[in-house]
């Protein structure tokens, strides 16, 4: 699956998006519940920089009716086409 920031298709930064756990996953602290983002990009970050990284796992993103889970997420993130600064990452 190619994975884009660029493509109407695929899951676009400025897209809205919704972050959420799958059913059936519950954790002692901090459950994800349901939230919503005004753009993929940050939904992604929001994922990868201030879930609990056990959460991941279990997290489900979907974007313009195209639905990223843990992997998934990690895996947009890590995309050179990702727009937005990672900490640690060369600019």
């Amino acid at each position: 699956m190619t994975i884009s920031f660029d493509d109407g298709t695929k899951a676009e930064s400025c897209s809205a998006a919704e972050l959420y756990c799958k059913k059936g996953r519950t954790f002692s602290r901090q459950p994800l519940q349901y939230r919503r983002f005004g753009r993929a990009a940050d939904a992604i970050r929001f994922a990868m920089e201030e879930m609990p990284p056990e959460l991941l796992q279990s997290a489900c993103m979907e974007v313009d009716e195209m639905r990223f889970e843990g992997e998934g997420i990690r895996r947009l993130y890590e995309s050179a086409a990702y727009p937005l600064a990672r900490p640690g990452w060369p600019s």
